[in-house]
Parts: structure tokens; C-alpha cells; sequence
């Protein structure tokens, strides 16, 4: 964290041994952060994140947001030539199409996991998996096409593991995790989950406070979306950039960002989606609509679209807890009684779920309650909030 914040104040790189630490310490601590020029760089990275958190290395504990990584990491995507030919004889195990069936079945399952339960109840377990299951396939022999596919199926595991590393706000963690996806995700040829990768990485940034970061992570993220031709993805690149606009208080681009996203989202055909991609609906834009117009203060749109964003399909579980709670947020400053109804009915699902997230969403929802804490239904409510996430942290 010292050298970062140097970095930043110097405009010039400080590492950590430059500031007094050893250089075994400054090589550990990277592990993770650097998008590889090579595949065997790029299996060695992963396959060592993957290893060192499983061993619970100390440097991965409470590790923070590193503002250099992700810009440096999208341009290595930009930049970095292609394609890429992941073929392997490294070992006698020979990897074919069952050995990737299995992996986008696992993937499958700990996605559905994931939306259901929350991320701190899944992600040592994908990150377990990685390392017994997965490394192994990397290291064997496969010829190209079944290689495009391993590092595909991989990539969406490693993203899903970075993504619940986000839900529990381990936001360094989050970033190992996203950008060897990225890097995985690029191996294979995938613009679409690469496209899927940077969003989320677009989503985090705006998240912790760095909305011009997220805004640049977009924009790289549409270009791979225009890539793949999948018009959803197109759609939520556009959203993310338009939720980093409103953190801005860039009224003008959030709505010009807005807008596209609505044009990409109409244009979207009858192609089967990523099995990635399915949970991308009208709900979910309507919730990332209503985030934004939360951003820039608008209370009575946020409650419009978040109303809208609880008509969603089953099985998301956390996703409803965020909505209901945008909703009870909006509804406060009309109807603190509502506002607590709708905050129950979020409460009760958050008290289920291993999600970080949902808890700030109540906290926040709690802190916009205060006002009106005289009213005997509300200090109850906040209440029952400060004790759930007292609890819980």
C-alpha cells in the first residue's frame, strides 16, 4: 500500500523493495497482478494464485485494491498479438472433450451457487478445485482445439472466483482472480468472456471509487463485445460505462452511455447466449439503470426501475437482495414506513447469504434511515440491521 501510494503522489513506479521491503516479499506480493506476455507465463500465474491461496499465503490476506493493475492489464489485452495456439505435450495424461465437459459443469454449478448463496460460500471451494482439478489438465497433453476450450472453461471458473472474492470485498484478492481470467480468457480466443471479464472488472472499479478507471475498462470491454457479436454483452459494456459516468456525476455521458446500451440491447437477436451471459435480461438492466440514476441523486427514477428489476427470474438470490434494498433506498425520502417494509423483505435474504455486498447495501439503506429514526418501526429496522452486519463482521 506504501509503494502504491507513492507511485501515485511520484508519477513513477515504487515497488515495495524500494521502500525498504526484501525482494523475495516484493516477487510474492505480485503474484497475480500482471497480465503475461506468454502461455507458459500465463499457466504458471494462475496455477501459483491458485496454489498460494489454497496455502493461505499470508500476502493474499487482506490484500488491497491496486489502482495501476487493471488499466495495465486491458492494454495487454489490447496490444498483445494474435491468436494464440494453446496446444500442450507437456505430460502423458492426455486431456480431451470429457475432461472439458467436466469443467463446464463444475462452472455451471458454482455459477448457480454463487447467485444463490453468496460468495463467501463458494469461493474456496472453486479456488480448491482449480488447484486439484484444473491445474492438472492444464499441465497435460491436448492438441489446439481441445486447448482453446480448457483455457476457455478455465477462465470462466477463475472469473467466477475473482467474482466472489469481489461479493466479500477481498477487492485485491478480486483483482488476481479477474485478471489471470482475462489472460485465460485470451488464450482462447474468447472475445465475448474476455468482453465479460473486463465488465466485471469495470463493475469493481466503480464499486471502490474509481469510476474514470471503470469508464476506460468499458470502453475495452465493447470492443471485445463488437468482437464476439453478442449484442447483450455489447449492451452491458455500455451499462457499466454509464454507471461510471454517474459516479462522475457526468449527467450528459451517463444518458449518451444509457442510450446505446438500450440501442445494443434492441438489437439483440434469437443466438443462444453464453450460458455465462444468461442471468443479462431486461431486470438486470433495469437494476443497473436504477444504480445510476441512484448515483446522480435522482430518487424517483432509482425507485421506478428498481421496482422494475424485481421482476427477475428465479435462483438470484443476492441479485434480489440488492434490488429490494435500491428500492427501499429510493423510497426513503417519501415513505420511511415503506422503506422499511421493502428493507425486511431484502434483510431476510441477506441474512442467508455469505455476500459483503449485501450488508453495505443495508448499511447504506440504514444511513439514509437515520433521519427518520423517531418512528418506532424504523429504529427497530436500523437496529436489526446494525446487528446483522455487527454480527457478521
Amino acid at each position: 500500500m506504501i509503494a502504491e501510494v507513492l507511485t501515485e503522489l511520484l508519477g513513477r513506479k515504487v515497488t515495495p523493495a524500494m521502500a525498504g521491503m526484501t525482494a523475495g516479499a516484493d516477487a510474492a506480493a505480485d503474484i497475480g497482478l500482471e497480465f503475461s506476455l506468454s502461455l507458459s507465463e500465463a499457466v504458471a500465474a494462475a496455477t501459483t494464485l491458485w496454489r498460494s491461496d489454497v496455502e493461505q499465503r499470508r500476502f493474499l490476506l487482506d490484500t488491497s485494491y491496486a489502482v495501476a493493475v487493471y488499466p495495465a492489464a486491458s492494454m495487454r489485452w489490447l496490444t498483445l498479438p494474435g491468436p494464440e495456439h494453446p496446444a500442450s505435450i507437456g505430460s502423458s495424461r492426455r486431456i480431451g472433450q470429457t475432461d472439458v465437459d467436466a469443467v463446464r459443469t463444475m462452472a455451471t454449478a458454482f455459477r448457480d451457487l454463487d447467485n444463490k448463496v453468496g460468495g463467501g460460500k463458494v469461493r474456496s471451494t472453486i479456488v480448491q478445485y482449480l488447484h486439484s482439478s484444473v491445474a492438472p489438465l492444464l499441465r497435460g497433453s491436448y492438441p489446439e482445439h481441445i486447448g482453446r476450450q480448457l483455457f476457455g472453461s478455465t477462465a470462466e471458473l477463475v472469473r467466477l472466483a475473482g467474482w466472489a472474492a469481489y461479493d466479500q470485498e477481498d477487492h485485491g484478492l478480486a483483482q488476481r482472480y479477474l485478471i489471470q481470467a482475462l489472460r485465460l480468457a485470451r488464450a482462447a480466443c474468447d472475445a465475448g468472456l474476455s468482453a465479460e471479464i473486463l465488465a466485471a472488472m469495470s463493475h469493481q472499479a466503480t464499486y471502490v471509487g474509481r469510476p474514470g478507471d471503470a469508464i476506460d475498462l468499458a470502453r475495452v470491454a465493447q470492443i471485445a463485445a463488437r468482437g464476439a457479436r453478442l449484442a447483450e454483452l455489447e449492451s452491458e459494456c455500455h451499462m457499466v460505462e454509464a454507471h461510471g459516468h454517474a459516479a462522475r456525476q457526468d449527467r450528459a455521458s451517463c444518458t449518451s452511455s444509457l442510450t446505446a446500451a438500450e440501442r445494443a440491447f434492441e438489437q439483440a437477436g434469437s443466438a443462444r447466449q453464453p450460458d455465462w451471459l444468461t442471468y443479462f435480461d431486461s431486470a438486470y438492466m433495469s437494476a443497473k439503470v436504477a444504480h445510476c440514476f441512484r448515483e446522480l441523486g435522482d430518487h424517483k427514477r432509482t425507485a421506478h426501475f428498481a421496482a422494475q428489476s424485481l421482476n427477475m427470474s428465479g435462483g438470484y438470490q443476492r441479485g434480489r437482495a440488492f434490488n429490494l434494498t435500491l428500492l427501499a433506498s429510493a423510497t426513503v425520502p417519501t415513505d420511511p414506513r415503506e422503506a422499511v417494509r421493502i428493507g425486511r423483505d431484502a434483510l431476510d435474504i441477506a441474512a442467508d447469504l455469505a455476500s459483503r455486498r449485501s450488508l453495505s447495501y443495508l448499511r447504506d439503506l440504514r444511513y439514509r434511515l437515520q433521519s427518520f429514526n423517531g418512528l418506532g418501526e424504523v429504529a427497530e429496522f436500523r437496529q436489526e440491521v446494525l446487528e446483522l452486519t455487527t454480527r457478521r463482521d
